[in-house]
């Protein structure tokens, strides 16, 4: 017997419709449209732990996340994240797993500082369900 085939044109507009986005947004996509929303990057081995905790918290959220635990330097895996154009950057320490927080970095570099992870969560999920895009994480409303 030959295999089935089954061919349908609507494939191919949703292949030009990608397309069509991916170019309009130069590959950075609001955050309620990429693949990976935040990504979480523990500076070494010593805060793994505390990253895994925010990483799970992200997750619950339904937040697509991505938990970057390399054992390579953190300068390599910030620019990685902002290669691969991930909205949101989440880096954990030694100060934010004594309190709570993480440093939060916008796609494009911009530091935010240290922002309670409840309050990233909140302000994340309100942005993705607004489907807006706007980033407005981390800012004094």
């Amino acid at each position: 017997k030959r295999p089935v085939v089954i061919h349908r044109a609507i494939f191919g507009s949703y292949e030009r419709f990608v397309a069509i986005l991916t170019e309009h947004f130069a590959g950075a996509f609001p955050t309620w449209l990429a693949p990976i929303q935040t990504r979480v990057l523990p500076i070494s081995e010593k805060h793994a732990e505390y990253g895994r905790r925010v990483f799970a918290a992200l997750r619950a959220a339904r937040i697509r996340a991505e938990l970057d635990d390399r054992n390579e330097k953190l300068g390599y895996r910030v620019r990685d994240a902002q290669i691969r154009k991930v909205p949101y950057v989440l880096v954990v320490g030694e100060r934010e797993a004594q309190a709570g927080p993480a440093s939060l970095r916008r796609r494009g570099g911009e530091d935010l500082g240290a922002v309670p992870v409840e309050r990233i969560v909140a302000e994340l999920t309100a942005e993705i369900a607004g489907r807006s895009a706007d980033l407005t994480v981390g800012r004094a409303v």
